[in-house]
């Protein structure tokens, strides 16, 4: 690739990092960014809130939160990245002081690894339960069900009226409940009555956790060179999937019912505060942003890769993704309405809900039932998958760029096994009865307003602290451009004010967790709050630390001398580190150096052998002439 500043005929110009590596090529990068903001989250959380909170209505506040807050993140993340190619810790020599947003970034994406492998683990486990004739949650007739249980299907010998009269009684008098609602809770689960009774380790599910950690592990084992090779696959075949599945509920008996109610705006609720927030929460969680991740996966880009573009291409398709998967989610679920006689309201659901109990059993009502929730249950393994490998990758990066010996470096391939087998440990409490309490818990609060914190003081560090124009001149050093105005303007005022909107509305909106009819205790929500806190508290203790070791006589010096950016900040090759980055004597700098810079150096020299040519007289003047000064 020539098109790096690289200097052809040049090997020491490629402009790779041969020590840490880079991606293979640039659709490696924008097919794992895809991969890692498109998640479980985009199918099972957009198409609810969407037709919760006013249908297509919901899509202008959400494109509104996208433009000004969503793109701009992504693109002061990735930027970011790229220019010091160092993870989510080596990045902070910007700002030492700040090293422990690093550190939170970190625990959050613990937090996130070690419970979204549980929820890809019980994908597997539908997905290995739907490889036979008859999925097992069809029918009631099951040691397991209970005598609420009413499915949607009709066993084979029963009058259809006789059937029909008992649904529709079901449904009017009692709570229904579905035959896939009593296998997940009665079977799969074996649910206990409280989050502190932890009854036994499901053996099956703790089986499938160690299936899924292994499948992570063997991607990432030559990091992003062999992820990179995976991505071709886990990226692209969920959107082939979708499609299978969206052909096949837009052809179903009641699937446009379903569509309207998802898209029918009701504009009146635009004026509603509690839709921007979501709209403004569920564009920040789905980006993934101040997971670490998006720092991570740019920091193995070359240094003149243009993020800029990568940034707009990938916040797009994420969004996309969303709304394409609210048609394959609510065409099935108005199918199945119209096939109970009820509203859509009635089968909506969202999170776990959704994919192990309302999904399943629309599918069941479909010919070759069990073909479809193959699909559908692969479809959710990929998704999380690409989540998942960017999450190991970014805790194992920060722990090799933050020791960085040569050992450490070599054997990569350690660090990451171990990161995973620490990440399996910790998931088996998860596969107890009480696991799913557990992972609700840890969805609500391990990444919740800790996140937002987290991207403000981000924004505020980078914009104020290390100064917006030194920044500007960073990204322009690296992209060959300034950062666009628009992009600009965001990142120092409209992107931390709506920012601090939604950590405003995360608090205000703040309810105790619930799970159906299960009320959390006290003690349960103490511990979701410490986990929230968790990652927050890096933040001022490592600030403390680091003031308290910088040099200076008063607190104020400490103070100064801890936030100025580090001498190692910057690019990490030598023939990237011009201007302000140039060390002394490099050869590097004058061959990249620009040309208008260049001819101006010249000129300068030019007149200043002019003047010292008039100071010395005789012999020396020629002897000046022909003397060249060094760079």
């Amino acid at each position: 690739m020539e098109g790096n500043g690289a200097v052809p005929g040049e090997p020491v110009k490629t402009d790779k990092n041969s020590r840490r590596g880079n991606w293979g090529n640039q659709i490696e990068f924008i097919l794992t960014s895809v991969g890692y903001a498109v998640g479980l989250g985009n199918v099972w959380r957009f198409p609810y809130l969407c037709y919760r909170n006013g249908g297509g209505a919901f899509m202008f506040p959400y494109f509104i939160m996208l433009v000004f807050c969503g793109i701009p993140l992504f693109f002061l993340e990735l930027s970011f990245g790229q220019f010091a190619s160092q993870g989510c810790l080596g990045v902070w020599r910007i700002s030492p002081m700040f090293k422990g947003v690093g550190y939170g970034m970190m625990v959050v994406s613990t937090y996130i690894g070690i419970y979204y492998n549980v929820v890809i683990c019980i994908a597997f486990y539908y997905f290995f339960s739907s490889m036979t004739n008859l999925l097992p949650w069809t029918y009631c007739n099951n040691p397991w069900n209970t005598p609420t249980c009413n499915g949607v299907v009709t066993p084979r010998g029963i009058n259809n009226t006789l059937a029909n009269v008992t649904r529709s009684l079901v449904v009017n008098k009692t709570k229904r409940t579905s035959p896939s609602e009593e296998y997940w809770k009665h079977y799969v689960l074996q649910i206990s009555d409280d989050i502190g009774n932890f009854g036994e380790v499901r053996l099956p599910i703790l089986g499938c956790l160690a299936v899924s950690w292994v499948v992570v592990f063997l991607c990432l084992i030559r990091g992003v060179k062999s992820s990179g090779k995976v991505v071709y696959f886990t990226a692209t075949f969920p959107y082939v999937v979708l499609t299978i599945l969206f052909i096949r509920g837009i052809t179903l008996e009641g699937a446009v019912t379903g569509i309207k109610y998802y898209l029918t705006p009701q504009w009146h609720k635009i004026l509603d505060a509690k839709v921007w927030g979501d709209a403004a929460s569920q564009i920040f969680y789905s980006l993934g942003c101040a997971w670490g991740g998006l720092i991570t996966m740019a920091s193995y880009n070359k240094f003149h890769n243009n993020c800029y573009r990568d940034s707009i291409i990938i916040s797009i398709t994420n969004c996309a993704t969303s709304v394409y998967a609210g048609f394959v989610i609510f065409s099935i679920l108005g199918f199945m309405a119209h096939h109970l006689n009820v509203d859509v309201s009635e089968v909506a659901d969202h999170g776990p809900g959704l994919a192990f109990v309302a999904y399943p059993e629309a599918l069941t009502l479909l010919p070759i039932s069990p073909l479809w929730s193959l699909l559908f249950f692969f479809m959710l393994i990929l998704l999380g998958l690409g989540t998942q490998f960017c999450l190991l990758e970014t805790l194992v990066t920060a722990i090799v760029d933050e020791i960085g010996t040569d050992w450490i470096v070599r054997n990569k391939t350690v660090v990451t096994g171990g990161v995973a087998i620490v990440g399996f440990l910790l998931g088996v409490p998860l596969t107890t009865q009480a696991g799913i309490y557990w992972l609700l818990l840890m969805d609500n609060y391990a990444a919740s307003f800790s996140l937002v914190i987290i991207s403000c003081i981000m924004c505020i560090c980078i914009m104020y602290v290390y100064g917006h124009k030194k920044y500007f001149k960073d990204v322009e050093m690296m992209l060959g451009f300034p950062p666009p105005i628009f992009f600009r303007v965001c990142w120092r005022f409209v992107s931390p004010i709506i920012i601090s909107f939604i950590l405003i509305f995360t608090v205000i909106q703040y309810k105790p967790i619930t799970y159906n009819d299960y009320v959390y205790p006290g003690w349960s929500l103490a511990i979701g709050f410490l986990m929230a806190m968790s990652s927050v508290i890096c933040i001022p203790i490592y600030a403390l630390y680091k003031i308290a070791k910088s040099e200076g006589t008063t607190f104020l010096e400490r103070l100064k001398n801890s936030c100025k950016p580090d001498v190692k900040w910057g690019p990490a090759l030598s023939e990237h580190r011009i201007g302000l980055y140039a060390t002394p004597g490099s050869e590097g700098e004058v061959e990249v150096r620009p040309l208008k810079e260049e001819l101006k150096e010249k000129e300068k020299e030019d007149e200043k052998r002019d003047e010292i040519s008039l100071t010395i007289q005789g012999s020396n003047g020629s002897t000046a002439h022909n003397t060249t000064p060094s760079a």
